[in-house]
């Protein structure tokens, strides 16, 4: 084979066979096929699409590019949560230790940043000393010792989506519901697990705009991941605008202790707790949402959940000091806030321009190679719909490179629209499909 012909032949809109797929995979994984034919076969199948059976031979081949985990030895129902990505998107390091602290064991494997949504990796490596890079067996002997380990993949499990998930950031080829599939239910797949809940976003913020392109793709990971023995339900939500206040990742790891603190956004509190709920419910632990959902809330409200966070990043070589200390985080040495220009209502609040936003400050990556400045990021003072004044704090820009700053500032103030009225917005959950 030749990965000319297989590029050629997706690029002019035929139907990859799983052999083809299979050895390209191959050979992205040995280095065999460099990135810049890697990247080509991406933007083929961005441009072309792939049909049902292409897109299950893809995830086939990313999950045997390395091991399929086996943690029969770790008692308890292993369950995870995954994201289709967002702004302001941080609910795993809030549900993860509120399911873990409810009985269910939360094999977590996350991702970097892709565009100008973040990653949950960079977030928890705002955390001085955090390890998300375990081998295999320090990854099970944490989830035995802990119930619950927030991670990125390791060598063994699923390394062709390493590659082309760092290929598919920097290259525009992040939107394609066939590679966003492969991507998330290969890692899931070949982690072990016996239940898993995707949250499968849509709006501006989201990499799928539509709720019609969500719907289609939740439908296609829950097929795969039933196909694959895997419980799997998709829940859709809304991502017009930033998922609580903090974009940017040492802001967002304040955030997700603050909630776990009971002082948290009311979004994004109750959008943790019911995905926790729904761990709880695919683990077997609850019959019913109503017991899962009241389980969830009491390891919230009992400080279980904070807890079990603080053991988890110790467990994990990370400073827990900073549950109690947030000083001990990366903070931004410049502060620059964005004021309301009249009176009105918030009419909009652009999830991607703030993430972008973000990004432009440093807290995402243009290129593979560019580093994370953990400490910069936006805080959004105000919330669609919400009845402001005339020099009212909008958004603040937490920054340290003044080059940065106009461009950000110039984001943001697209990013807020007031006007004399609002449109209603969206509920949080818009649809459930799977696992009942």
């Amino acid at each position: 084979m030749s990965p000319v012909d297989i590029i050629k032949k997706k690029r002019d809109g035929h139907v990859l066979d799983p052999d083809e797929i299979g050895w390209f995979v191959r050979g992205v994984t040995s280095g065999a096929i460099p990135d810049y034919q890697a990247s080509a076969l991406l933007m083929a199948i961005v441009v072309r699409g792939m049909n049902a059976e292409e897109t299950a031979a893809l995830t086939d081949a990313m999950v045997r590019s390395g091991i399929r985990a086996d943690l029969s030895d770790i008692p308890g129902p292993k369950v995870d949560k995954h994201s289709t990505g967002g702004v302001g998107d941080k609910t795993s390091l809030i549900l993860a230790p509120l399911a873990a602290a409810c009985g269910a064991v939360v094999p977590m494997m996350s991702g970097r940043g892709l565009g100008h949504t973040g990653g949950t990796l960079d977030k928890l490596e705002s955390i001085p000393g955090f390890r998300v890079g375990l081998a295999f067996d320090e990854f099970k002997a944490a989830l035995k010792d802990v119930g619950c380990v927030l991670i990125g993949q390791t060598s063994e499990i699923a390394p062709a989506d390493k590659k082309l998930y760092a290929l598919r950031d920097v290259t525009g080829t992040v939107e394609s519901l066939p590679l966003i599939t492969a991507s998330i239910m290969s890692k899931k797949i070949a982690e072990g697990i016996d239940g898993l809940v995707l949250d499968v976003t849509t709006g501006r913020g989201a990499f799928i705009k539509t709720e019609e392109d969500a719907r289609t793709l939740a439908k296609g990971m829950v097929g795969i991941g039933q196909r694959c023995g895997v419980r799997t339900e998709a829940i859709l939500t809304s991502m017009d605008a930033p998922r609580g206040r903090a974009v940017g990742n040492g802001l967002e790891v304040i955030e997700c202790v603050e909630t776990l603190k009971g002082r948290g956004p009311a979004d994004l509190e109750q959008l943790s707790v019911l995905l926790a709920a729904r761990l709880l419910v695919l683990a077997g632990i609850s019959q019913s949402s109503q017991d899962a959902e009241r389980r969830a809330r009491a390891a919230l409200t009992s400080g279980a959940g904070l807890e079990k966070l603080r053991h988890i990043i110790a467990r994990q070589g990370g400073d827990a000091a900073i549950v109690d200390d947030y000083r001990r985080l990366p903070s931004a040495p410049n502060r620059r806030v964005i004021e309301a220009t009249r009176d009105g209502v918030v009419a909009r609040l652009d999830a991607e321009l703030v993430g972008r936003a973000s990004m432009t400050l440093g807290a995402g990556r243009e290129r593979v190679e560019d580093s994370i400045d953990h400490a910069v990021g936006v805080l959004v003072e105000v919330r669609l719909g919400n009845r402001v004044n005339r020099g009212q704090p909008l958004v603040e820009a937490h920054y340290r490179s003044p080059d940065r700053l106009d461009r950000a500032l110039a984001l943001l103030a697209d990013a807020v629209v007031i006007a004399d009225d609002a449109p209603a917005p969206r509920p949080q959950v818009l649809e459930t499909i799977g696992f009942g």
